[in-house]
């Protein structure tokens, strides 16, 4: 049958626009493949043939706002296997093996795991670098040495709970390193390579290198010179008292900076997998809940002071060894009592029975008032995790007697960290700060600050006028009262002694107290407060005054020794006991002869050296005041010149 040159035409031109339209079907698609999707299947490829080694990125380092590091970095390189490059595992387990002191089918076992690339852990993690080159030179295809480093603290267990310790993936666990992990640990590098699917390395394509984002460093407000004086002080109170337990803090009061922080039983961040985790988890100043005892008075003082119901040195108050409350005696720690006494002596005497009568004048709701604007009852926000929030009596449920123990803080929890806060808010004027530690974050590689922390003032709790008065109570009792162990001639120290009674199951043990003080100086322009508590400590009387003041005494002392505060003449003279030995001024000797000094009978040693009759330099400098019998050393010429 003859098909007509028309049918012809219509079936060639409807073959024509067919193979158009499937042409242009292919066609988009290509398009489609090679534009669209083309940034993903390469990716995809590159993800399928590409293999990486990872570069850790360096932790940010910390250091005291001197610029002394307590936290760096030193190199640990780890091993890194891609199993599919392996040629022989067996050859290559057992060499492993040997230089790693690992188990030979634990590394057979790696080498042969289905996956693309598998750490030696942890054997082959953080290794020295003389290990790390026994393992280069194995040549074992398929194994890699990868940069990595770990987290070195050069000062031990030194601020050890403050600055807590990263893990073996350089995270951060626990103090600092975790509060900060985000900005400290930066983000990882990697060099990359493409391989065949078999696994092997294909020799003609370039390697590609992303390299590693460095954590910020991080400056605290801690002055290492601060720390170091207090370490030595906890160091020395552990070894003397064999306590349970020692903590101290000090912080500027006048924007709320930690400078030193420490807590005892200590440990090395280092070595933290050697010590049980209750020690590097309890932060005591931060942590630890406790009844504050007669710290806690200087509250219910600034606040009888602030709202004008007792005049320090004109109204009285006779203790006869206790006071009645709803039907309980609620007794003085002196037995028989201290009898007539202004408020000024009950601050000095720390009269239980006088705190009362001030928590009554109060009356419950100011009292409680009070007592939760200086920021007890919540945390303190201080940038570290654990914080407690202390136990404070629920306010429909205090009576008469509960608000009498409060008074005198007896019955209610506090942290340490609180009472410094606190305290330091009593006597700067009023104003409550939130406490702080991190000071500044600065670009590691170009020292460019990127985030500066300025003081958080909370709000005003007292005035100026009523946080002078509590300054003035406070100095009087180191000069004149239960705080005398933490006079410093030359400086105006003020404080209040503390000794609680610990509890357990709802009682009270037996000759088992937290000894504390808590001490600020100078009184007239405050520039530190130093809070210390030592947990039953052994083979001594347990008062606050007898054992925690004279170690926070030595802390305040050194410490604004070392910030370069000057002695001055202006405070209160300490009223001296039986115990104490007077002072006497060291005289000028400069000038003078041993003739001279000898026939003067001065109530002092003298040490001479050089040759000569005349003292050129002498130390003590003059004016200094020294205890009686003390040696003055002096160095003697024969004239004096322009030099000396």
């Amino acid at each position: 049958m003859r098909v007509s040159n028309v049918t012809v035409r219509k079936r060639l031109l409807l073959a024509f626009f067919i193979g158009v339209a499937v042409f242009a079907i292919i066609a988009v698609r290509l398009g489609y493949v090679q534009f669209g999707q083309g940034v993903w299947l390469t990716e995809q490829a590159e993800d399928s043939w590409g293999r990486n080694i990872p570069f850790e990125p360096k932790r940010g380092d910390i250091t005291d706002r001197n610029g002394v590091e307590l936290a760096t970095n030193i190199s640990a390189p780890s091993v890194i296997v891609f199993p599919r490059q392996v040629t022989d595992p067996v050859d290559a387990a057992e060499k492993l093996a040997a230089v790693l002191e690992m188990d030979q089918q634990k590394a057979y076992e790696s080498l042969t795991k289905s996956a693309s690339s598998v750490w030696l852990r942890p054997e082959g993690q953080k290794l020295s670098q003389e290990k790390a080159q026994e393992v280069r030179s194995l040549n074992l295809p398929g194994v890699y040495i990868a940069e990595d480093s770990k987290r070195h603290y050069p000062f031990g267990s030194y601020l050890s709970h403050v600055l807590g310790f990263a893990g073996i993936d350089n995270q951060g666990l626990t103090g600092l390193e975790h509060y900060y992990d985000g900005k400290l640990k930066g983000e990882k590098g990697y060099v990359s390579f493409f391989s065949t699917a078999k696994g092997t390395k294909m020799p003609n394509l370039a390697d590609e290198y992303e390299p590693p984002i460095n954590g910020l460093n991080l400056t605290l407000t801690i002055d290492s010179r601060i720390q170091t004086i207090m370490e030595r002080e906890l160091d020395q109170a552990e070894a003397k008292y064999e306590p349970d337990g020692a903590m101290a803090i000090a912080m500027d009061p006048n924007t709320g900076e930690v400078l030193a922080m420490s807590s005892r039983p200590d440990f090395n961040p280092e070595h933290y997998r050697e010590v049980p985790a209750e020690v590097y988890n309890q932060n005591k100043p931060v942590w630890m809940q406790y009844e504050p005892g007669s710290t806690f008075k200087l509250i219910t003082l600034a606040a009888a002071l602030e709202e004008g119901v007792v005049d320090l040195e004109n109204d009285t108050f006779h203790d006869p060894g206790y006071i009645n409350v709803a039907g309980t005696k609620l007794r003085c720690w002196k037995k028989g009592g201290h009898g007539h006494q202004t408020f000024l002596e009950v601050v000095q005497n720390s009269c239980n029975p006088g705190f009362v009568e001030l928590g009554q004048r109060l009356g419950k709701d100011r009292l409680f008032d009070y007592i939760e604007e200086f920021g007890f009852g919540q945390k303190t926000g201080i940038d570290l995790q654990g914080e407690g929030t202390g136990i404070l009596f629920n306010r429909d449920r205090v009576g008469p007697l509960e608000q009498a123990t409060t008074a005198f803080g007896q019955g209610v929890a506090v942290t340490p960290l609180q009472q410094v806060v606190a305290v330091s808010a009593a006597v700067n004027g009023g104003y409550l700060y939130e406490p702080y530690l991190a000071k500044e974050w600065t670009d590691g590689e170009t020292g460019e600050v990127v985030e500066s922390i300025s003081p958080v003032m909370k709000r005003q709790v007292i005035s100026e006028k009523t946080s002078e008065q509590v300054r003035y109570a406070m100095e009087n009792v180191v000069a004149k009262g239960s705080g005398k162990n933490a006079f410093i001639d030359g400086y105006r120290v003020g404080g209040k002694t503390g000794t609680a009674q610990k509890a357990k199951n709802g009682k009270y043990l037996e000759n088992n107290y937290i000894l504390s003080f808590i001490g600020v100086a100078p009184m007239d322009d405050p520039q530190i407060v130093v809070y210390v508590a030592i947990d039953n400590p052994k083979n001594t009387i347990q008062y606050g005054g007898v054992v925690a003041a004279p170690i926070a005494g030595a802390i305040i002392g050194d410490s604004l020794e070392a910030m370069g505060v000057e002695k001055r003449d202006n405070q209160i003279e300490k009223e001296l006991t039986w115990a104490d030995e007077p002072l006497v001024e060291v005289p000028d000797l400069i000038g003078l002869s041993k003739r001279d000094i000898y026939e003067s009978h001065y109530d002092l040693r003298l040490d001479a050296s050089g040759e000569g009759n005349t003292v050129l330099r002498q130390s003590p400098q003059p004016g200094t005041r020294v205890a009686k019998d003390s040696t003055i050393r002096v160095y003697m010429g024969d004239k004096m010149s322009g030099n000396d």
